[in-house]
């Protein structure tokens, strides 16, 4: 292992920076903590480039100039990368311009949804040291042996990278991988609009009438506070409380004293007024102005579980084919949409579409039917269109 760079000043970063312009590839990977609190916390950025490893102290300097290689022409590799964007926008203000995370690859050829360490052991053959998961990363001095074990993390991405790509081009899904990156780039990031806090509410789907109102405003009021006091929501307002206000809207205090999960402690200076108001404001709110997920999509039929039953077994039976994670060509809510006749969910168009998509869409139309194979497993069959004709299987 190449013994990393401690970088905690203005000229160490410059002098990383000066060095990883010219890099074509680099790995990245962050430390961070946000059990107490609403923003995730950055505490270490771990950086791996073709002969070198550093660990920059983002609590001594300001990462910020980093930007200028995330937005510059290498490509940034990552082992599950979703929070590590969401980290480096709060940080940097931007987000990579090209990605490859090697937990998505893995998932393209076999190896599931792999841990890094389990990953580096099967690709790479070498055993990333056990540390203390549960490390404080941002408690200063560290030592050296935690350190490297930070940076043991970038080690081995670009092995990764380099050995994962062969081997997707052998099973051309090369391709797919570098979709599901690009889409996993371009998502969103960071903290959703404090009017659609209400969709997370435990139930929410079943929610009618005003109780709609409620649960948006309410929710709304302890996103809000929850983002301006950087804590978790829960520390404002309990999950439990807050689904039993939506259900039996207080219009008083005494009223608000039987409500499960609320406290006295949630109700101090003021706080209770507070809520009151919002369970005012979204009593009156108009149901237009309420926001509703997949505004003039077609409901979810529950009504469908036997056709998304089939619909799963048929996704997995194709991923098995594939030697691809089920759960990454398709979720149970991925197969229930399309059976509900959504034309914007992730299986009406790209790779799932191709591979997936087309399938699922004949068998719910019931232009083709799933039997057994014989081996344990299913395969997809034309139905026939006149009596007397064959049905055809499903390549």
């Amino acid at each position: 292992m190449h013994t990393p760079t401690w970088i905690d000043h203005r000229a160490g970063l410059d002098e990383l920076i000066a060095r990883l312009r010219d890099e074509p590839v680099y790995g990245l990977d962050t430390e961070f903590h946000r059990e107490r609190t609403y923003f995730p916390h950055l505490a270490l950025v771990q950086v791996s480039w073709s002969d070198g490893l550093a660990v920059i102290d983002p609590i001594a300097v300001d990462i910020a100039p980093l930007a200028e290689i995330l937005e510059g022409p290498g490509l940034m590799i990552c082992h599950a990368a979703e929070q590590d964007l969401e980290v480096l926008q709060l940080a940097c203000g931007t987000r990579p311009g090209r990605l490859f995370d090697t937990q998505i690859a893995a998932a393209f050829i076999g190896l599931g949804f792999a841990a890094l360490s389990r990953l580096v052991t099967s690709i790479v053959g070498t055993t990333l040291a056990k540390g203390d998961r549960l490390t404080d990363w941002t408690k200063r001095p560290l030592d050296p042996s935690q350190i490297s074990y930070a940076a043991a993390d970038v080690e081995h991405l670009l092995v990764l990278h380099h050995r994962l790509c062969e081997r997707a081009r052998e099973s051309g899904t090369l391709d797919w991988i570098e979709q599901e990156c690009e889409q996993l780039r371009t998502r969103a990031l960071g903290a959703s609009e404090a009017e659609t806090a209400w969709w997370r509410i435990k139930g929410s789907r079943t929610l009618r009438g005003k109780s709609r109102g409620v649960a948006q405003e309410v929710a709304a009021w302890r996103e809000r506070l929850a983002m301006n006091r950087d804590i978790p929501p829960r520390f404002i307002l309990p999950d439990l409380a807050l689904a039993g206000i939506v259900q039996r809207p207080p219009r008083s205090k005494e009223q608000m004293a039987s409500i499960r999960g609320l406290e006295p402690r949630h109700l101090r200076g003021g706080t209770a007024d507070e809520i009151l108001a919002a369970v005012e404001r979204g009593l009156s709110l108009d149901a237009r102005d309420v926001r509703m997920p997949a505004r003039g999509e077609p409901p979810l039929d529950d009504d469908a579980g036997p056709s998304v039953a089939l619909g799963i077994a048929l996704v997995a039976h194709i991923a098995a084919q594939r030697q691809m994670e089920p759960s990454l060509l398709a979720t149970r809510a991925d197969v229930q949409a399309l059976a509900a006749g959504r034309t914007s969910g992730r299986l009406s168009s790209g790779w799932r579409a191709e591979i997936a998509g087309d399938a699922l869409r004949r068998l719910f139309s019931g232009e083709a039917a799933l039997t057994g194979d014989g081996r344990g497993g299913v395969r997809l069959l034309d139905v026939p269109r006149a009596a007397g004709s064959a049905g055809g299987e499903e390549d």
